[in-house]
Formats: structure tokens, sequence, C-alpha cells
């Protein structure tokens, strides 16, 4: 845990930080490896977009200059994509600056949040930093319980967070099960729904959620880190009423996205070949994973993201720890409260086949 100066927020106490999964660099010298995958933090395995790479190369030029605070091209070409007025539109730092808008916007210290577990961890890990008070309801067989969050709604919630997909199970809310935990919820609450995860998703029954926005408190995140190949350069917008929106730009920083990353995500936007070949990877990747771990009788959660999660009972921390010393980065589970688990990212074929090559040896190792 970190320490902390004494002058710090009482909210700061007894924190925890995010801990981000293990760069490469840091394992081939930390262990004095050669080669090292990383399957751990749900990137893109082809990569960035080839056209973001090219607008980058050409904005380089203006870096001297500061970025467009209002992201107006981005937020343009997203208003024709998505066919919603400019004015519902906010773009951030990663979607990750955007849960944190969210809480700074609408919740006051002493107010309430609600939030699933195990899901994505900044959302209980900001609202306490917020001053907020977490109320946290399990899942149920790795799937989001909404009659539960629904019940954990009180006069002083202000935000509930939902995952759809969610991190780390890749599971998902279908649009009945959506629908029934909208209708009749108080008009104070505003759903945050983070589809950081959005664009790998084929389900006929998942939710179209920007058809819903005008009829309920509805916010929802999106993110050019996994479909698009942008995680380095940390681009996410967010969906909402203008007047959500109008919040979240009164506390958001003028020059929060960078000149480089909005280049680039304006140039992913229209590099359709590059989304259907991530596209079509995952689904190769996907079935192969499930195949080969189907035969090693490991249960895996069914998953309509670019990662999987894996039941491997008591010693899954070692087995993480085995396959790092192979240069293999997975995600150990312990800070989800899900220490019999590990979750994988599905990679390239030559990646795939080494993690279930090394895995093999880990599990038949004495």
């Amino acid at each position: 845990m970190t320490v902390l100066d004494s002058r710090a927020r009482s909210a700061l106490r007894g924190l925890e930080n995010y801990q981000p999964g293990k760069p490469i660099e840091e394992v081939k010298r930390q262990r004095k490896l050669s080669s090292v995958i990383k399957l751990a933090s749900n990137e893109n395995a082809l990569g960035p977009s080839p056209k973001a790479m090219a607008a980058v190369r050409q904005a380089l030029a203006s870096v001297h200059r500061y970025p467009d605070a209002q992201v107006t091209l981005l937020r343009d070409r997203l208003s024709k994509k998505l066919r919603v007025d400019p004015a519902s539109l906010v773009v951030g730092n990663g979607s990750d600056e955007l849960i944190v808008l969210a809480l700074r916007a609408f919740v006051d210290p002493g107010e309430e949040v609600v939030v699933a577990r195990p899901t994505f961890l900044i959302y209980e890990i900001q609202a306490r930093a917020c001053g907020a008070t977490v109320r946290i309801v399990p899942l149920k067989d790795y799937r989001y319980d909404l009659t539960a969050m629904k019940l954990a709604i009180s006069p002083h919630t202000k935000l509930v967070f939902i995952a759809n997909p969610d991190n780390p199970t890749g599971t998902y809310v279908t649009k009945k099960e959506l629908r029934a935990f909208l209708n009749g919820l108080p008009a104070s609450v505003l759903i945050v729904m983070d589809e950081a995860y959005y664009e790998f998703v084929r389900a006929a029954d998942y939710p179209q959620t920007l058809s819903l926005i005008q009829d309920y408190p509805i916010l929802v995140t999106r993110s050019f880190s996994k479909a698009y190949g942008l995680a380095g350069l940390r681009v996410g917008y967010g969906i909402a009423q203008p007047s959500v929106i109008g919040a979240m730009n009164a506390v958001r920083e003028p020059f929060n996205v960078n000149g480089l990353a909005q280049a680039a995500a304006v140039a992913a936007l229209d590099d359709r070949a590059f989304l259907e070949r991530t596209r079509g990877l995952l689904s190769e990747g996907r079935r192969y994973l499930m195949k080969e771990l189907a035969a090693l009788r490991i249960r895996v959660v069914p998953s309509v993201t670019n990662f999987l999660l894996l039941e491997l009972g008591h010693g899954a921390s070692t087995i993480a720890e085995q396959l790092l010393a192979c240069g293999v980065i997975v995600r150990e589970m312990r800070a989800w409260q899900l220490p019999h688990c590990l979750r994988v990212t599905i990679g390239t074929m030559p990646e795939n086949r080494r993690f279930i090559r090394e895995l093999k040896r880990c599990l038949s190792s004495p």
C-alpha cells in the first residue's frame, strides 16, 4: 500500500491503488528474457490501426501547439458516425477519465455509488477517492445481477456503474435485463454504461444503449484502446443528454486529450479494414483457445470480448508466476477477489499457441 502524507484527504486512507499489467520491457529486464508476450491487459493483438499511425506521423509537426480543447474534429466525426448531437459527446483521456469526470460532476462526499463485484476496479477506487459511499453487489455466476443492483439503490444513490461487457468476466447484460432495470429508476440516479469492449460484441440480445439515452438517465462510455489499438494514446468518449455532458465539461481539464491522440482517433474511425481484421483474429483465437482449454478441462467463463477468464483453482497464482518465468504475462486475479482465476487476452495465433504450450507445461509440472 502506498504511504500517504499526513495531510492527504481522509478518503484516501486505506485506498488500494490500481495495479496495471506488467510491461513487456520490465519483465524482459527483470527475468533476463529475450522474448516476452503480454496477454494481460486486453490490448489489440494486431497493434494500432495503420491509418491512425499515419495520422500520428503527420500530426507530429504540430506538437508545439496546444491541442483543440473542444476536440472538435473527433466529436464531429463521432456525431456523424453515431448519429447523435455533438453536444451529446465528451472526449476523455481514455474512458477511465470519463469515469472520474462523472464522479466529480455528480457525486458529493457521502453520497452513494453502486457497483458490482468483480468488475472494473476503477469504479470503486475512484468513487472512494471522491469520498463516496460505495454499495457493492456481487455478480451471480459471473454475470451482473441487475435485480439486486436495483434493490441496492437508495435515496442517496447518485451513480450506478455497469460494465457491459464486464471486465474481468467477459459476460454481458442483455437488452431485456437492461430494460427491466431502467424502468422505474429514480430520476436522481445516473447510470454509467461502460462499453469499452462494445466493438467486439456480436450477440443479438446485446443492448444498443444509444437508442435509450433520450428516455433514460444514461451515460455511455466507449474507448479507442481496445478494438482500435490506441491504448497508449488514451482516447475515450462519452455519450449522454447534453445536460449530463455539460456537467462533465464543467469539471474537465481544457486540454485533456493530446493532439496526437485526437488525430489518431479520427483516422482510426475510418479504418474499417483494420477493425474487421481485429474481429477476425479475435474469432479465430477464441475458437482455438476454447477448444484447447476444454481439452485441458479448464472452465472458461463465456466471453464476448477479447479476453477469457479461466478457473484454475487454488494454484492459479502459482501458474501465473510460472507463466511469467516463461515469458508469458497473464493477469493474476487476486485484486478482483478471484484468487482461483486467471484472465488471458486473446492474442495473435502464435501468441495463443505459445500460451497453451506453456500452460500445459505448468500444469504438468509437479
